[in-house]
């Protein structure tokens, strides 16, 4: 098993991408795809495309990313490959609905994003389980869910 302490760059560097373009033509980019909630991850085993075990042990001031380069090296490269990543869309009837759904999207850690007046929580689980955690806010109506930007009532 190989150990990634650090990020070498992004493939998006003019040079490093370079190199990957050739390393490509060669057949020796090797892709670890990872879920987008690993990201956040410092430590993580996975398994490339191309079969090797990896584990990854970054320092705090490092995070994976979408086309993160783990290995560069003459004759080989590993990229990260983040998979497409789901959102419960979280809209309030209100402001008070609104006060409340930050209250306990905060307190249960969730990541967020903002769409206009909307939450986007990102999905990490199952939608019911978090709709669950909202209790009354959504089984009441007084917050609208769906998921990947479509809105229906509880």
């Amino acid at each position: 098993m190989r150990v990634i302490d650090r990020i070498v760059g992004s493939r998006l560097d003019p040079e490093i991408a370079h190199r990957l373009h050739h390393l490509d033509h060669h057949h020796a980019v090797d892709i670890l795809a990872i879920d987008s909630a690993d990201t956040a991850r410092r430590r993580l085993r996975a398994t490339t495309e191309g079969g090797e075990d990896i584990a990854i042990a970054l320092p705090r001031e490092e995070t994976l990313f979408d086309g993160a380069v783990l290995i560069l090296e003459t004759d080989r490269a590993v990229v990260v490959r983040v998979g497409a990543e789901s959102w419960l869309r979280l809209a309030p009837g209100d402001k008070a609905a609104a006060l409340e759904l930050g209250y306990h999207a905060g307190n249960l850690h969730w990541r967020v994003r903002f769409d206009g007046e909307d939450l986007l929580v990102a999905l990490e689980g199952p939608p019911e389980d978090y709709l669950a955690r909202l209790g009354d806010l959504t089984a009441s109506g007084r917050v609208v869910h769906g998921v990947d930007g479509r809105t229906e009532a509880a």
